[in-house]
């Protein structure tokens, strides 16, 4: 019994506080300036025993030019055309404003279903606007405070009805089908590699500074204007994700806020959209740094790369807007003198050059992703690594910290996404940095793990000598224990 539910009113009614409270997560942004949200977020909700996708929309406004709010109503409109049923969310504390008057009459004529919400329906200060909601002739009102939880047993049951109508649809259609949505299985950081699969699709994050073009790369991926772009800097907010079936790859792409300097972040809201966005990166496994091809290789650029590497996850470096550049082969090269030199734990990871507006190297960015992927999922057998660990340690030797030769008896690999490699030695405290990145670094020549973040821990082995620790007998302790046996002999 699934269906769609667009969440859409006034800006600053608690569409946001809504959609977090039927999904069961804090995931869209909240605050109590208008206008927080921009892009459509989706999610799988949960009342009762209704089971159903929400949609997150931006506050509809009476623009309808091209400014960034007219171009954020008509995503809003497009949402409202995609759903099958229409939640409109008033403020009832405000009553009912022209601006709800006109967009009841665009949902009249737009939505087969439209639900009517008066929010913020706590105490008494809302009975007036309650009242009132029932003048714009959408049927009875449901007194809501999507902030306290009350009024979801009235949603539920305006929503019942219409849902039944959809599965029984469903179910004429197609009745060997079952309609329920599946929950997603847990995911297993040390299963084995697969594929990804429509199921559990690869996890990808595009991040990078303010206007560097990563919703407009998303859309072009995606082959529709799904998220909202312009040449304003810093029009997502919401780290959005979407999935979708990529040159036959099945992935769930995360588009992230612009992430400036931490210094001149000062805005609650930026922070929240920063905060949104480093949680993207913690979810996902691969991470696509997104630069400038006009100003490249910036100091924010670089802690977002170095972030990502910290993280452990797959990390891949595009440079956007490269349609406009003029000598592509000297800038390429100054590109890859750059990397190699300010990104040095990143050695060997992927630098791709692409036009998010014309879509070039789209294809290219597709296949470093899929070779990053299954480099990070990399798991090389025990055998072969005591082979390798043995030659290297003939090639260079580890240091003698105050004449004590460190000894290196075996390594094994302990986990993969990113590869975690441990090391039994003995004085592992005392192991010198050089000696682990000399180590680090021969591990992605000889088994091929370009760019890839790789974790090496160094370990002691348990010694099995029951008498390691006891203090040495003395004289006078050994001859009263040799006194004593004699007694007992005797």
């Amino acid at each position: 019994m699934s269906f769609t539910l667009a969440i859409v009113g006034r800006p600053n009614v608690g569409k946001s506080t809504l959609f977090n409270r039927l999904v069961g997560k804090r995931l869209a942004l909240v605050d109590d300036q208008p206008g927080v949200t921009r892009d459509l977020r989706e999610g799988e909700a949960r009342l009762a025993d209704l089971r159903f996708t929400v949609i997150d929309t931006a506050g509809l406004e009476e623009a309808t030019d091209e400014s960034l709010q007219g171009r954020m109503r008509r995503l809003t409109e497009r949402a409202v055309d995609m759903a099958d049923i229409c939640l409109f969310m008033i403020d009832a504390r405000a009553g009912v404003t022209p601006a709800d008057q006109v967009f009841a009459e665009i949902l009249r004529k737009r939505s087969a279903h439209v639900v009517l919400a008066a929010n913020k329906g706590e105490g008494s200060a809302a009975d007036a606007g309650v009242i009132e909601a029932y003048s714009l002739g959408l049927g009875e009102p449901i007194r809501l405070s999507a902030e306290h939880g009350e009024g979801l047993n009235d949603l539920y049951s305006q929503l019942m009805p219409i849902a039944d109508g959809f599965a029984e649809r469903a179910q004429e259609l197609a009745p060997d089908v079952d309609v329920s949505l599946d929950e997603d299985d847990e995911w297993d950081e040390d299963a084995p590699f697969v594929m990804p699969t429509a199921k559990k699709p690869m996890q990808i994050a595009v991040v990078g500074r303010p206007n560097a073009g990563k919703s407009t790369l998303i859309n072009m991926i995606l082959g529709e204007d799904r998220l909202l772009t312009g040449p304003e800097a810093g029009i997502t907010r919401d780290a959005i994700s979407l999935r979708t079936e990529w040159l036959g790859t099945h992935i769930r792409i995360f588009d992230t806020a612009g992430m400036r300097k931490k210094a001149k972040v000062q805005d609650k809201l930026e922070k929240l959209s920063v905060s949104d966005g480093l949680r993207a990166v913690k979810f996902a496994e691969v991470v696509v740094v997104l630069l400038d091809a006009a100003i490249p290789f910036e100091q924010q650029d670089l802690r977002i790369a170095d972030l990502a590497e910290r993280e452990g996850r797959a990390v891949i470096v595009a440079v956007n807007k490269w349609d406009i550049e003029d000598d592509k082969q000297d800038k390429l090269r100054a590109l890859r003198e750059s990397f190699e030199r300010l990104l040095p734990q990143l050695r060997g990871a992927p630098l791709v050059t692409v036009s998010a507006k014309t879509g070039r190297g789209l294809d290219r960015l597709h296949d470093a992703i899929m070779r990053a992927y299954e480099t990070w999922n990399t798991r090389v057998p025990t055998a072969a690594l005591n082979r390798w660990l043995a030659g290297m340690v003939e090639a260079h030797p580890p240091p003698a910290p105050a004449g004590k030769r460190i000894k290196l008896r075996y390594m094994t690999q302990a986990k993969t996404r990113p590869p975690g490699f441990v090391v039994m030695c003995s004085l592992p405290d005392k192991m010198s940095e050089s000696y682990s990145r000399y180590l680090v670094n021969g591990l992605r020549a000889d088994f091929n793990m370009p760019g890839t973040p790789i974790r090496l821990y160094m370990r002691s082995q348990n010694d099995s000598n029951p008498f390691k620790g006891r203090k040495k007998a003395g004289p006078s302790k050994l001859r009263k224990h040799m006194k004593s046996n004699t007694e007992r002999q005797r």
